[in-house]
């Protein structure tokens, strides 16, 4: 392996930065890609049908941003576009997303499929990085500049007499490999063009689309850009995290730290390579500092399930907050911990969550404690007088602990295995016969 074949990330140089001293207060703008980046990186691609029951799941979510397609990549994304407009299946406060490539015809083919829309959000892009205007497009980077502005004057061109609320988003499509100089410079021209107002603004949204840098620097060239950017009033600013380095959630944290408005991303982290920035993550973030999360995350099971029969993707049993086993403790120290955290809790009614190892409450997302403590030849005492009082309403002297503590540790070492709940009780019963 060649380490000296890659080269470091370069830092944003004079920069007087603000975000590490400031606080999350309030959720940002959401805005899901699913039906659109994460679709994208699917084995097969949803249906119409499919992306149907996705859209309305995400309404329920609480999702008033959706990314619904890419109009002219198939017929599929075109007619769904279209579908959801004839049909009116868009409820009055949610916008729909369209993603659009700085081509005219496939600007064409875009606002055709979003002819109708009641709340539109129309997202150019145009890749702006170094390496692609030379060896892809071929291009000098005033053309570069020329493509995004001619393609985003078209695109107000032909959406100047629709009736609906339109609002215009621009992407340096790979801002995150893109000289930040020249990424302002042509954020600016196309902000020039648009000339968003405090009543209508523009989005610019700055992709991580490879993400390539420590989630800091990430920050660094966010609040680069918000404090540079023109017309800053009248804009809102825009993340789309990817997570090549895994770190996408800590890009996006920190990114709104930083100044972004509106952060991009899936369910359960979906999308091309590693991922997108996964947003039941992050609002779970939120949620465990007192925060409203601005989405429903008490129906996340339901939502996982069909996410997973949709995109025939597997939720990781450690996902944070929701995977099967996120809640699970095996070791005996941490379940005493959790058992006499629970049992304060309950019996002093308190009012703020203070549990060892648990950073949320499992009953918020339907949990249940019996959930939480689970019985192998790693528990101790304090696990199985859990269970047996989840179970039983029993709570076992100390003795009592240790003799069954033991009388269990034995069959889950000898049968090399985690105990179900009926050997709990049959063991139990069996204890309590003697």
């Amino acid at each position: 392996m060649n380490f000296r074949k890659y080269k470091q990330y370069p830092i944003v140089q004079n920069l007087q930065r603000e975000w590490p001293n400031k606080q999350i207060n309030q959720a940002p703008i959401y805005c899901s890609v699913d039906l659109r980046d994460g679709n994208q990186a699917l084995i097969n691609p949803l249906g119409i049908e499919d992306k149907l029951e996705y859209f309305n799941t995400l309404v329920k979510m609480g999702f008033k941003q959706i990314e619904v397609s890419y109009p002219s990549a198939s017929n599929t994304d075109f007619n769904f576009t279209r579908k959801l407009i004839e049909e009116n299946l868009v409820p009055d406060d949610v916008s729909i997303q369209v993603l659009i490539p700085a081509k005219k015809e496939w600007i064409k083919k875009s606002v055709e499929a979003m002819e109708g829309v009641n709340n539109g959000i129309f997202h150019l892009y145009n890749p702006t990085n170094e390496f692609q205007r030379r060896v892809v497009f071929k291009k000098s980077d005033e053309e570069i500049i020329q493509m995004a502005v001619d393609s985003m004057e078209y695109l107000i061109e032909l959406t100047k007499n629709f009736k609906g609320n339109i609002t215009y988003q621009y992407s340096p499509e790979s801002f995150s490999q893109t000289n930040l100089e020249f990424a302002l410079k042509i954020c600016n021209k196309v902000i020039d063009i648009v000339n968003p107002t405090l009543k209508n603004k523009m989005i610019i949204n700055l992709p991580n689309t490879l993400e390539d840098c420590m989630p800091n620097i990430y920050a660094d060239r966010i609040e680069w850009m918000s404090k540079n950017l023109k017309n800053r009033q009248a804009l809102i600013l825009s993340v789309h995290p990817h997570n090549d380095r895994g770190t996408s959630v800590a890009s996006a944290e920190l990114a709104v730290l930083a100044g972004a408005q509106k952060v991009e991303g899936t369910l359960f982290g979906n999308g091309e390579r590693a991922g997108n920035l996964d947003l039941i993550n992050f609002a779970f973030n939120i949620y465990s500092q007192g925060i409203d999360p601005k989405i429903n995350l008490s129906i996340v099971d339901k939502v996982k399930k069909m996410y997973e029969e949709k995109t025939q993707l597997k939720v990781n049993p450690r996902h944070p907050f929701v995977g099967d086993m996120i809640f699970t403790a095996f070791s005996g120290g941490h379940q005493d911990a959790i058992k006499k955290g629970i049992d304060f809790y309950r019996q002093n009614k308190s009012k703020e969550w203070n549990v060892p190892y648990l950073l949320i409450d499992p009953k918020d997302i339907k949990r249940g404690y019996e959930d939480v403590i689970r019985v192998n030849s790693q528990s101790g005492k304090g696990g199985v007088s859990f269970i047996i009082s989840e179970f039983f309403g029993d709570n076992l002297n100390n003795k009592q602990l240790k003799e069954f503590g033991l009388m269990v540790k034995e069959f889950s070492d000898k049968n090399q295995k985690e105990l179900v709940k009926k050997e709990i009780i049959d063991l139990y019963k069996q204890y309590k016969m003697k």
